[in-house]
């Protein structure tokens, strides 16, 4: 089986990275995205892109880092969007669980990255916590990118819906797996085979039988068996399917 790890943070990886990219492909890991969440992240994901052939990268400002966000470092982004192996803006979005920077600069990056995205005609990734209703009122708005990856999706059946409706591809991280996490497994039966991707979210949300260990992109094989089960689907037939949609949604050649 191949896999695409559609989200992973390899700048943040505790093990060392070339041992968990061979890891990942002797678990079928055809290709992953690495993530860039502020300046310092997003030029180390074009840095690990040009370097390993199965790597691509996104750049963007996370909200947790939009009090950063100007019109310096909006210009910063898109001239590292400019690179080669950049395949989306991201991850951006709005975060109120946490609030490390206040609403009104959350919606202020936010709302210069869709145009970003938008104006490059770039897919874009997009974090949500505690604030999905707030996210879909401002895509509405702005008239969104042409392709919407709602990752680490953590909605319902209702906000799945309303991300299909939206045209947007639905990504499940490995708290789909956890026993507590039904709401997630019910989102995911909501969606359909050709707007599904997996994601392990590393070093971040090991997926069982992991928890309590750091995660490497490897480990999206069992992302997808528990999506794979949430359905009552095979394992081939997710691996397939997250597989081409990740070439479709991302430009990936995998």
């Amino acid at each position: 089986m191949i896999w695409v790890d559609s989200h992973c943070h390899l700048d943040s990886l505790e093990a060392a990275l070339p041992d968990a990219l061979q890891r990942a492909g002797e678990a079928g890991v055809a290709a992953m995205v690495t993530i860039g969440t502020d300046l310092p992240s997003s030029k180390e994901a074009v840095r690990l892109a040009s370097l390993y052939p199965q790597v691509y990268a996104t750049v963007g400002i996370h909200p947790h880092d939009a009090e950063d966000f100007d019109d310096l470092v909006g210009a910063e982004i898109e001239r590292l969007a400019a690179e080669p192996k950049v395949v989306a803006i991201g991850e951006v979005g709005l975060d109120f669980y946490r609030e490390h920077s206040g609403p009104a600069a959350q919606h202020r990056a936010f709302a210069a990255q869709i145009e970003l995205a938008k104006r490059l005609h770039l897919p874009m990734v997009m974090h949500i916590r505690e604030a999905f209703s707030q996210v879909i009122e401002q895509l509405n708005r702005a008239d969104p990118p042409n392709t919407l990856i709602f990752h680490c999706f953590s909605g319902g059946a209702p906000e799945a819906r309303t991300a299909l409706e939206m045209g947007g591809f639905v990504s499940f991280a490995g708290n789909v797996s956890y026993k507590s996490a039904e709401n997630l497994r019910e989102a995911a039966r909501e969606v359909p085979l050709d707007r599904l991707l997996v994601e392990t979210d590393s070093p971040y949300l090991s997926p069982v039988p992991h928890r309590g260990k750091p995660n490497e992109p490897r480990n999206v094989a069992d992302v997808g068996a528990a999506v794979a089960a949430a359905l009552g689907r095979p394992v081939e037939e997710i691996a397939e399917a997250t597989t081409a949609n990740a070439r479709r949604a991302l430009g990936l050649t995998v």
